[in-house]
C-alpha cells in the first residue's frame, strides 16, 4: 500500500490565498477595462465625426453633383447636429435660382449614430450647419469665424472630446 506524501500538495489556506490574490486583482481591472471602453468609444466618435465633416468638405470640393429638383441648384455639402443627440446628418445645400440666398436643406442617406453610450453636449449654436461650397472654398458657419462640436459619454458628461472647425475648413479634435 502507498502513503500519500504531504510535501508534494497544496495546503487549503495556500488555494484560499492564490483564489483571492485572483479575484483582488480582477476587481481592480474589470472597473477599468469598462471606463477604457466608453473613452476608446468616445475617441472613435470624435474621428468618425470629424471624418464625415472632412467627407462633406470632399464632396464639395469635388464639385459631386445632386439633383435638387427644378429651380434649384446645388450650392454645397455639409452637416446638421443638434445639442442631446447621438446622431448627425450630412446635408446638401440647395439654393433657389429665382431668389438667391434662399436655401433648401435635404438629407442625404440616412442619420449616422455615435457610438452607442455618447451624445452631442456642447454646440455653438444649437443647430449647427457646417456648410462647404465650390468652386472657390468656402465655408459657411452660420456667421461664425470658429464653432465647435462637444461630444461626452452619457454616463459622465465630464469625458468629453472637442471637434473644432474654422473659416479656412481645419477641423480638429481637441
Amino acid at each position: 500500500m502507498e502513503k500519500f506524501s504531504l510535501e508534494k500538495s497544496f495546503t487549503l489556506v495556500e488555494l484560499l490565498v492564490s483564489i483571492f490574490i485572483i479575484m483582488l486583482l480582477a476587481a481592480i481591472i474589470l472597473p477599468n477595462y469598462r471606463t477604457g471602453g466608453q473613452q476608446f468609444a468616445l475617441q472613435r466618435s470624435a474621428n468618425k465625426l470629424a471624418l464625415d465633416i472632412r467627407r462633406a468638405q470632399q464632396m464639395a470640393m469635388s464639385a459631386e453633383s445632386f439633383n435638387c429638383g427644378p429651380g434649384w441648384k446645388m450650392k454645397g455639402y455639409g452637416t446638421n447636429l443638434g445639442t442631446d443627440n447621438d446622431y448627425y446628418l450630412l446635408k446638401v445645400r440647395c439654393e433657389d435660382e429665382t431668389n438667391p440666398g434662399s436655401y433648401n436643406d435635404q438629407t442625404i442617406g440616412s442619420a449616422i449614430n455615435l457610438e452607442k453610450d455618447v451624445k452631442i453636449l456642447n454646440l455653438t449654436v444649437n443647430p449647427l450647419n457646417i456648410f462647404f461650397y465650390s468652386p472657390d472654398p468656402t465655408v459657411d458657419l452660420g456667421g461664425f469665424n470658429e464653432v465647435s462640436i462637444v461630444i461626452c459619454l452619457k454616463t459622465d458628461i465630464s469625458k468629453t472630446k472637442t471637434i473644432g472647425v474654422n473659416q479656412a475648413g481645419l477641423i480638429e479634435i481637441q
